[in-house]
């Protein structure tokens, strides 16, 4: 290893300072997402571009049925721009809220917008000094906040202790992109970004194309393989797509069909998978939906970009939620 070290810093050293040139290949996790999407195109492309190098009558198929070949390139299309749409889409930062709640103040407009700690001395995203002993006044992001909480909460207990800023409820510190996330959903690496607030819809458009270009796609290669003898090498190539393609299939339906019930209860997937260690759900039935409005409510808030912000519901709605469904309940369509 000590032999093999002074090798190869020099060549750390001059990849790095090439690729700081380029803005895009500059940060390793810009890079790193980079490729991923440049690997995801790749595999779509690999997928079609078989059907057109091996299969001597596909070009054929598209001469006499132009409106099916021109659907599923439409499709195809479709899928990969909305990927890119998703994928460049923010997800709703808290510091953006911040500042539009903040907007119409004079000292916010006028001071930095990032957060600088250098010891004990904090500079806020609102442009307030404090010393690590003062006391902090809330502003006024962080009395609406607080509305958004029980009585009695404390401010500080709210505050990232990444960015500084005060969380609403469902929010949460993605150190994948560094800041905190409205409705934090997940951090997709595929997207290279985090699924929220804002970009949810995107997402569930995305995996549903996704979905429906597998399934075509899918249908495509098995009327391939039932055709003519081919030579053995063919058949085993489009053998091990087919597998390829119907466990990514599996994969994305199944996804498809989680996001769909998430969506329509108003949940996301770490409260879901991570309910016991998020202090305000702790105590709450895992049978009960606590910022579920109805699925009317729900699909009309995630599609039409309603960026209202959750508050913790009271005791009694709580109860309300946690009763049980009655004959007349299913009637009056109580879950809508």
């Amino acid at each position: 290893m000590g032999v093999c070290c002074p090798i190869l810093r020099p060549w750390d050293r001059t990849r790095d300072s090439y690729l700081h040139n380029i803005p895009c290949l500059s940060d390793p996790v810009r890079r790193s997402s980079l490729f991923m999407k440049l690997g995801l195109v790749a595999l779509h492309l690999v997928f079609i571009g078989f059907l057109f190098v091996c299969d001597g009558e596909f070009i054929e198929k598209t001469k006499r049925d132009p409106w099916y070949m021109a659907s599923y390139f439409l499709l195809f299309s479709v899928t990969l721009l909305q990927y890119f749409v998703t994928s460049g889409s923010s997800p709703g930062y808290v510091i953006d809220a911040m500042r539009e709640v903040c907007g119409t103040d004079a000292i916010y407009r006028n001071a930095p917008t990032t957060s600088i700690k250098n010891g004990s001395f904090v500079i806020n995203v609102e442009g307030e000094s404090a010393s690590g002993g003062g006391r902090k006044t809330p502003t006024s992001w962080g009395k609406m906040v607080l509305d958004l909480y029980p009585p009695g909460t404390s401010l500080r207990n709210l505050t990232c202790g990444y960015c500084h800023v005060e969380q609403p409820p469902r929010a949460k510190h993605c150190h994948d992109c560094d800041r905190c996330v409205l409705q934090f959903d997940h951090h997709c690496v595929w997207l290279g970004t985090c699924v929220g607030q804002k970009n949810h819809c995107k997402f569930w458009w995305y995996i549903c194309e996704e979905s429906a270009l597998c399934i075509w796609t899918l249908i495509m290669y098995i009327d391939y393989l039932s055709n003519v003898a081919k030579p053995w090498w063919k058949n085993a190539i489009i053998i091990l797509l087919l597998v390829v393609l119907a466990i990514s299939m599996i994969f994305v339906l199944l996804l498809l069909l989680f996001h769909s019930y998430l969506i329509l209860t108003n949940q996301s997937t770490y409260e879901l998978v991570r309910r016991k260690r998020i202090p305000y759900m702790r105590n709450i039935p895992e049978r009960v939906h606590p910022f579920s409005r109805g699925i009317k409510t729900n699909l009309y808030n995630v599609c039409c970009g309603n960026d209202t912000l959750d508050s913790l519901p009271t005791a009694f709605e709580l109860e309300d939620k946690a009763r049980p469904y009655t004959c007349l309940d299913l009637l009056k369509c109580r879950c809508c």
